[in-house]
């Protein structure tokens, strides 16, 4: 098992630490619901360093990056961020991922930390242009300080003008007397907030500081289990979950980050499969009753035959619901279909609602 270089600051503040994505990582620590709260109200920091990133430079780093992601990464400028997949060859996704764009011919990947290794090979297996590749998973730490009060606490720390920074820009600058950290106006949680890209031997200053900074605004460490509560109220997919490698993009909703003006791995087929229509869709649900939906669970229509599986589900801390998302076939997938989820032996009426839960 691997440790962030945060590890002894999680265990010291008596977080619940549990292996993920061969990493130990901090699934809570005061609990669930009053972490979630925090986001949603003021500000939480999350400590996200087990993500992996890959530096892609050199003259033809674009062509390798088109190649491989899905979305037209050629309409980034400098300062820019966008969200992207990884398609395989067989219709399904390999990875989502963030790319930033640092430099001129100078590309940052953000990938899954469940999927480092396999991202890179299959990158490296296509760089048949000669893009310079760099692993710097391993170096680099990742914190998330997310919620409404973001900006505001942690204005402080920077020479920049954090309300400036629009969603999905960033920064690279000064922040907590760091240089050369990204500031990126992006996270997991639709709360707002930032994400904190630094080198493992500057991320304990730069937590100590950011705890310092926003103290007066109730800050609290935030575990990966409200990480989870707080994007499946977006309806945000995760990986594992709801995507796979046996899930197309299209049925899962990522239409958007396909983008057929260019050539990329699979396209002609995903092409294709948008012409005619998928058959399944993945749909977003709530209980009629109480229950809590969990991963796996059975879909089932009217009269108990099965339609689907829930591929993430919780009860909702900010609503006080049952609510999940499953793949269902199309004539299911209309808002407002009534579905039933399996909860062992009771079929729990369901509606199908349009994202995101939380609003």
């Amino acid at each position: 098992m691997k440790n962030t270089a945060l590890n002894q600051t999680h265990i010291a503040l008596g977080a619940k630490m549990v292996p993920f994505a061969g990493y130990n990582m901090p699934v809570q620590y005061e609990g669930v619901n009053a972490e979630h709260e925090t986001v949603r109200k003021s500000v939480g920091v999350f400590d996200v360093s087990h993500m992996g990133e890959f530096l892609i430079e050199g003259e033809h780093a674009l062509d390798l990056i088109q190649k491989v992601s899905s979305n037209d990464a050629s309409k980034l400028t400098i300062g820019k961020a966008q969200y992207s997949c990884l398609p395989n060859d067989d219709g399904g996704i390999i990875d989502d991922l963030i790319i930033y764009k640092l430099k001129e011919q100078s590309y940052l990947l953000v990938v899954n930390a469940s999927n480092i290794e396999k991202d890179w090979n299959w990158i490296q297996s296509k760089n048949d242009v000669g893009a310079t590749m760099r692993n710097l998973s391993e170096d680099y730490a990742l914190l998330a300080i997310q919620g409404p009060k973001a900006i505001e606490a942690m204005q402080a720390l920077t020479s920049h003008d954090l309300s400036a920074i629009k969603f999905y820009n960033f920064v690279v600058g000064d922040f907590a007397g760091i240089e050369h950290v990204i500031i990126s106006a992006t996270g997991y949680t639709g709360s707002g907030g930032f994400e904190i890209y630094c080198k493992n031997a500057e991320v304990k200053q730069i937590w100590d500081k950011v705890f310092e900074a926003g103290a007066d605004y109730g800050i609290k460490p935030i575990g990966l289990a409200a990480r989870d509560t707080l994007r499946l109220e977006m309806g945000y997919c995760l990986y594992g979950n709801d995507i796979d490698d046996t899930t197309s993009p299209l049925e899962a909703g990522l239409g958007w980050i396909l983008k057929f003006t260019k050539d990329f791995t699979n396209s002609e087929a995903l092409k294709a499969e948008k012409e005619r229509g998928t058959e399944r869709k993945l749909v977003a649900f709530k209980l009629d009753d109480r229950g809590i939906p969990r991963q796996g669970y059975d879909i089932v229509d009217g009269n108990g035959q099965k339609i689907g599986t829930v591929t993430s589900g919780t009860m909702s801390p900010s609503l006080g619901i049952g609510i999940g998302l499953g793949y269902v076939p199309n004539v299911f997938a209309a808002v407002d279909s009534k579905i039933n989820i399996q909860i062992r032996k009771n079929a729990i009426p369901a509606t199908v609602i349009k994202l995101p839960f939380y609003k």
